[in-house]
Formats: structure tokens, sequence, C-alpha cells
């Protein structure tokens, strides 16, 4: 018998389940994710499933899990600070693809050296620049990032690059070469960057993890879900943590096949902090052929086509003002509920909302409230943000008391932003228990914040509304809303026959409104899915029956569809894929670039040959440290050529091979 724990960490929610012999759910539990500690809610979702069970841990044979937090820091723009060394580069280089965005204003120098797109060297490699470099950034960042010129043709220089930092620093180094084997420098320097940002928080979730599950008893191998829904080790996962963005999301997608059978639909998982669409086609969630795309960046990573939009049961709430009518939107940043940070700190939140409701006018901060995240790093804090953080504590205070002026706004939330404290505002869950369909935290703590809340004006001069429960209703009504376009744009993205204008646009066409509506005029409209959707996530029964209904489509909404993404995460495969290039510099020469450097061969075959050999025994080897048996392996080939004087040219060959098997463990 094989027993199989899958584990997710979800924003709010951990989630784990027990699967017996990879056919039968044999108990499922929750806890609250603890962000200060997240082994502590692992640990604790983990004792009640085995409790409920009736099992042994040591009967437990293979334990995988799956995690938003690499997903929701992008979200949310939370992480580590990083230093990027960009080898080869110009400097207005640092503004494609968003990756000056994505430094935050964290420091970057632009490298002399580099390579051509032969592989030869451009401009030797400026080592004096980068120990100089050192020596000033060093101290206050967690990370470093390096990105060299054509470093898929020849990364030479980014693993120089990364030596020095090694041996001057003991810092952690990405290299871009080892993220992804295709070209477009900014956009891998884009992905490792994100990945240098991660590597502290997924190292510190898999190390506590791990050591939890050792602390229950549990012996069993831990493997971590990958953003494509297959399975690495933990090990794997700690080295290259931006792989892991979309693993919760796509764990989702693994578990709704798993539970559903479904060959086509729409999976929707609402989470905590998130709602993550995907398609689900013969069977099989769709991979993104342009790179995982998540917190408004696009990466080199290989990972389901998933459109994440920051919209979840803890979204905060905004009002909106334009106009006569006013009303509210959600997120896309996630705040703690008021009814959860009542259940920690009850004092102080109820004497607060009662002080606010007594007051006359309306508060800016009224129904917010602040707290430190404690355990975390806070190193380079500006001194602003530093005195914050210092008069926040630890202990929950009131926002109003903590901020001393609107210019401290901003400093607050770039603590937020580095994940240092949290914030507390109303959200859908606060609305959730407002209307009764939600009772597990403090539902007169949420009408207390959703009545102040309703006292605010909007453009008419009138109140958003009369009361909390129609406030209630506005908010969830609201969720119906935005979680209907999601689901829209992402059919549209998807449909074979593209329409022409994006799918954001055509979500929110007059015409598609009406069609919806069901519009019965001169002109006859009905607009809809035609496509099964299943909702996923804890909260799914609470929200998603209105969006089936609007958007006139069957609504699955499977058994344990709330521990669907723990599901997933442990009914995967391992799946390993490497991928490289053979190039022709020059008649009669191909050339195949590995990572010792370039190979000249005199005919494409045998360059080929070497290539496709080089790259089989390193998904085949990276599928056995992961854990794998029964290995098997598939090669796609690429192989572009041009028509020359009535002959066709070798220009080029693209070889990935993908070696796939099942958790050896999981049958021990």
């Amino acid at each position: 018998m094989t027993l199989l724990l899958g584990v997710d960490t979800g924003g709010t929610y951990t989630d784990a389940v027990l699967i017996r012999d990879e056919t039968h759910v044999l108990a499922t539990a929750k806890s609250l994710t603890t962000r200060q500690d997240l082994a502590i809610g692992v640990g604790k979702a983990v004792e009640a499933v085995l409790s409920e069970a009736g099992v042994s841990p040591s009967e437990v044979t293979l334990a995988a899990l799956s995690t938003t937090l690499a997903t929701n820091a992008l979200v949310e723009g939370q992480g580590g600070r990083v230093a990027l060394v960009y080898v080869g580069f110009a400097e207005a280089d640092l503004n494609r693809h968003g990756l000056r965005d994505a430094l935050k204003g964290d420091p970057a120098l632009v490298l002399a050296g580099g390579h051509n797109h032969a592989g030869g060297e451009a401009a030797p490699l400026d080592t004096a620049a980068l120990r100089s470099f050192l020596q000033t950034e060093a101290a206050h960042v967690s990370g470093f990032a390096v990105a060299g010129q054509f470093a898929t043709r020849n990364p030479a220089h980014e693993l120089e690059v990364a030596r020095i930092i090694t041996e001057e620093t003991g810092i952690p180094v990405t290299c871009s070469h080892q993220l992804s084997a295709r070209l477009n420098g900014p956009k891998r320097a884009l992905t490792a960057v994100l990945n240098a940002r991660l590597i502290g928080m997924i190292d510190r979730l898999i190390g506590r993890a791990e050591t939890r599950l050792s602390e229950l008893g549990i012996a069993a191998q831990m493997m971590v879900v990958r953003g494509d829904g297959a399975l690495m080790s933990a090990e794997q996962a700690r080295a290259r943590p931006i792989e892991t963005i979309l693993s919760g999301p796509a764990a989702s997608l693994v578990g709704a096949r798993w539970l559903t059978g479904v060959e086509r639909a729409l999976v929707s998982d609402i989470g905590g902090t998130t709602t993550d669409v995907a398609l689900i086609e013969n069977g099989k969630p769709k991979i993104d052929p342009a790179g995982a795309q998540v917190g408004g960046y696009r990466t080199m990573v290989e990972a389901v086509a998933m459109r994440t939009s920051g919209l979840g049961g803890d979204s905060q709430v905004h009002l909106v003002t334009s106009g006569m009518e006013g009303g509210v939107t959600l997120g896309p940043r996630r705040v703690l509920p008021v009814s959860l940070v009542a259940m920690t700190a009850p004092d102080v939140v109820h004497a607060a909302l009662d002080t606010q409701l007594r007051a006359s006018t309306v508060g800016e901060y009224d129904g917010q409230f602040v707290r430190a995240v404690p355990g975390q790093s806070a190193v380079g804090l500006a001194d602003r943000d530093a005195r914050i953080l210092e008069r926040i504590g630890d202990a929950t205070h009131p926002i109003g008391a903590i901020l001393q002026s609107r210019i401290e706004q901003t400093a607050l939330m770039r603590l937020v932003d580095r994940g240092l404290v949290q914030v507390s505002a109303i959200t859908p869950s606060d609305a959730s228990h407002v209307l009764g369909r939600l009772s597990a935290w403090d539902s007169e703590a949420a009408e207390k914040a959703l009545t102040l809340f309703a006292r605010r004006r909007v453009g008419s001069g009138d109140r958003l509304a009369p009361d909390a429960p129609s406030l209630a209703q506005i908010i969830i009504d609201q969720m119906t809303e935005q979680t209907s376009l999601t689901l829209l744009e992402t059919a549209f993205a998807e449909e074979s026959s593209p329409f022409g204008p994006p799918p954001d646009q055509l979500a929110r066409h007059v015409l598609m409104q009406r069609g919806l509506k069901g519009h019965r005029g001169l002109i006859s409209l009905q607009s809809g899915l035609n496509v099964d959707v299943v909702g996923l996530g804890a909260s799914a029964p609470s929200y998603y029956p209105a969006v089936g209904a609007r958007l006139h489509c069957n609504m699955i909404l499977p058994e344990h569809a709330g521990v669907a993404n723990a599901i997933g995460a442990v009914v995967g495969r391992i799946t390993m894929r490497r991928s490289g290039t053979v190039t022709s510099p020059a008649e009669g020469k191909f050339r195949v670039h590995l990572d010792d450097g370039p190979q000249d061969f005199s005919t494409p075959e045998e360059a080929l040959k070497l290539l496709e050999a080089h790259l089989h025994g390193e998904a085949t080897a990276a599928a056995e440290e992961a854990g794998a048996e029964d290995i098997a392996t598939q090669i796609e080939r690429d192989i572009r050529t041009a028509r020359v004087e009535a002959r066709d040219v070798f220009v080029e060959a693209f070889l990935t091979v993908e070696a796939s098997g099942r958790p050896r463990i999981a049958h021990a």
C-alpha cells in the first residue's frame, strides 16, 4: 500500500490530504497559513490529517508540497533585496521587458563583457568593476542575479561572475542561462532577478517544512510542484525557486483532472490572494509557449498557461468614487481580513472599531490595522521605514495610530512589499461573514468594519451603502463580476480563432455584456461560456454558483475542491526538461553550445547527435536526482532551414529532451 501526503501552502490556508494507493482520498484537513513561520501551519495541517485518517506518520511513503508563496510574492511585489550584474548589455536594456520595474530600485551593474551570437567573446569581462560593486552592495542584498549577453551560446562570463560573487560574498547567485536555454537577454535577466528575489523565501519554506515533517516522524522524501504541474526534488526547488511560480495553480489543474476526469474545461481556483484560471485540453493543462506570466512579469519559466489575477477571498476592498453611483473594486493586494485579525487581537480590534463607530466623521484609516511579521530580515531599510517598523513592534495597531504623516503611508507600503508587515482591512471574506456564508472567524468585527466602510461617500455625496449587509452584498456581487471577467478573458485568449482585439477588451465589450444579460430588442443577443468550468478553492461553493449563472455555463464543484491543490501536489509525475542549440556560424561549420563552451562539427548530424546525447544525459540525471523511476524520455526537435539557390541550408536547431517518471518512493 502507498500512502501519499500532499500539502499546499496558500495565502490564507494550508491544506493537507492523504491519498491511499493513488486512487482514494483518505482524509483532508486545513490550518491557517502562518506567514511568520509557514512550517507551523504545515505541521498543524499534517497532524490533523494524520489524526483524521488514524495512520502513523511512518506509514507515509511520499510527501509533496505545492505553494502559492512564489506566485503571491510576485503578484504583491514582495521578496528579498537583490542586485543584478548585467554583462555585455547597454544601460537602455534595463528598460526592456519590465526589468527596471522588477528591480524596484535595487542595485544593478552594467558590466563590460559578454559574447556574440556565435558564442565568441564580444569584450573582456571587467572583473575589477565587479569587485568594486561587490564591496559597496553585497552587505545590503540577499541574492545576486547574473545575466550575460548571449550567455545561452556561451555562459563563460556568467559562470566567472558567479564564481567571484560566491568567493567574495557567499551570497546565493542565480545565472540566467541555468533557467532558460533560449535567447532574449533582458527577459532571461528578469527571470534571474525574480529567481534571486525568491531564493531566501522558498528556502525557508522548504527547510522548515522538511524539519517539521521530520519532527512529526515522517521520513518520506519531500517533493515540490513546479509551475508546469510536474514534481521536482526539494533541493532542485531551493536552487530554482522561480520554477515554483504557479506551483499551486498548476497543482490545482492536476488535482482538478484527478477529481473530475474532465477532458476539456476551464479551471478556476480561488484562494485568499489570487484567482487562477487555465484550460485543460485533451485531459492535460495547456503550457504557455511564451513563458509564465504572473504579477505583470513575463518570465522564461515553462509553466501552465494560467491567467493569474489579484482577486481572492482576502483581496482588499477599495472605494470607487468616480461617477455619481460609485461602488467598490477588489484587489490586487491581499490584506488580512478584519474578522481574522480580530481572532488574534480581539481587544485591540474591537476597541478601535467601537471608537471609530462613535466618531461623527469617517476617518481615512477606519477599520484598518497593521502588525509586523516576526522573523523576517530587515536588511537595507531606509530610516523612515525602519522607524515605522520599530513603532509597530510586536503588537497589532490601528493604522491611524502608527502613521504620523501622509508621507509615511508610502513607507508603510514598502514594508508590506518587503513582507515585513501585514495590513488588515475589509475583504470578501469579511462580507461572507456578515452575510452568514462563513462563520470561521469573528463575524461581529467584520460587521463593525463594514459598517464603517459603508459610511464612506461616493461621487453624489451619498453613503456607499445604508448598512453592513447591503455593503456585503455589493462586495459579493463585485466578486462575481471580476471572476466572470477573468474567466471570459481566459476563454478569449484560448480561442483557436482569435477575434482581434485583446481578451480584456473583448470580455468587457458592450455586446458581450449585453449578451450575458440576454438583450432582447430589435437585436437579440445571447452570450456565455461554451465550456464547463471547474470551480476550486475553499470558498468556491460560496462564490461560484453565481458566476456559473452569470456566464450561462455548467459549473462543476467537485468533492474535495477545497484541497485540490494538495491532491494535485502528490498525484503528479517527475518531469525534467533540458534544452540546447546548434547553430551554423559559417558554411560547413555546425556549433553545439554547451555549458563548458561551444564545440564545432563538420556536419549537422554529428552536432545534433552530440547535443541530443548531452541533453538526454542531463535530463535523465536530473529526473533520477529528483527520485524518479521507470524513466521515459522523448525528444523534440525544432530544425530551421532556409531556401538558398534551390537547396535547403541549415540555420539553427533547438532540441528539448524530456525525462519523466513517477517518484520512486511512492511505490515503496
